[in-house]
């Protein structure tokens, strides 16, 4: 848990650690505020929100901010943690039986494999399972793919309202050419309404599509990995087989060992076999053996 603490925590150390050197590139260069100006900020930023609010609606830009806040507070699970539950609940349903799966819905975290547990229990087909749950998958890659279209647009659009502000700064020197505080007052806006497009574009909107992206990709393989569990577990593959099977999923890294242990199963699940009274550690190896 620790650990997945540590990576939701790494993106927001790193915009820390990237803005204080960004910003440390600007005071080295001189005075520092010679880089703000209000005017020219609130041309490209009021200029890019005001397009973005014509061309999408609240609702999505408040679908944007949920994933965003999600992505740097909740860490993706590791490919390796969801092979392991999921080899888990292959072993206990070998034992248990299907139904017995039905104790586990609320305790996973992951809302696509309880929704995944939640089919396997209530008897759906395998065919069923399968299209439900790639139906599921399809529509969340657009739903995301919506969220990076609306960032993709704001970086498209921040360059455009830095140029405009350049414009006005240019067109209030010329008009007050003949004045040197008004030239003075006006350069600053032409200038940095071409840098704060610049900036935004690439230090926020462009590296959030990338996020955003990512994270999808992740939960997407996540994803592809249940389905391949559930389908094995629906079809009573040995786990040993599944454990296998699922591994293929992982980089060679985290293959190593072996996921299927009887007495982590017996301690997480408290399995015990009710026909003879024993517990699963006083189980013959031999029936053991079969069962897995």
């Amino acid at each position: 848990m620790e650990g997945r603490g540590w990576r939701g925590n790494r993106t927001a150390v790193g915009i820390i650690l990237c803005g204080v050197i960004f910003g440390l590139g600007f005071l080295i260069a001189g005075n520092i505020g010679l880089y703000f100006n209000l005017i020219g900020f609130l041309i490209v930023a009021g200029g890019t929100l005001g397009a973005t609010l014509i061309g999408f609606s609240t609702r999505r830009l408040m679908i944007l901010y949920m994933i965003l806040k999600r992505s740097f507070q909740v860490p993706v699970r590791q490919p390796h943690e969801i092979v392991e539950i999921l080899v888990d609940l292959s072993v206990k349903s070998k034992i248990r039986g299907i139904l017995s799966l039905e104790e586990d819905e609320g305790e996973t975290s992951l809302l696509f494999l309880r929704r995944a547990l939640g089919l396997l229990v209530d008897g759906y087909k395998t065919e069923q399972i399968s299209e439900i749950l790639t139906t599921e998958m399809y529509f969340f890659k657009v739903r995301r793919a919506e969220s990076e279209r609306v960032l993709r647009t704001m970086a498209d659009l921040c360059p455009s309202f830095g140029i405009v502000g350049s414009i006005i700064g240019l067109i209030g020197m010329i008009a007050g050419s003949a004045d040197t505080s008004t030239i003075l007052s006006t350069i600053p806006i032409a200038l940095t309404s071409t840098l704060y497009g610049i900036v935004l574009t690439n230090f926020f909107f462009r590296p959030f599509e990338a996020k955003i992206q990512d994270r999808t990709n992740q939960e997407l393989l996540l994803q592809k990995i249940i389905v391949e569990g559930i389908m094995a577990i629906a079809t009573e593959l040995n786990p040993r087989i599944l454990e296998a099977k699922l591994k293929s999923f992982l980089t060679p890294s985290s293959r190593n060992g072996k996921l299927v242990s009887l007495r982590r199963i017996q301690e997480k699940f408290k399995i015990r076999d009710t026909s003879s009274g024993l517990s699963l550690s006083q189980t013959p190896t031999a029936e053991l053996s079969e069962s897995l």
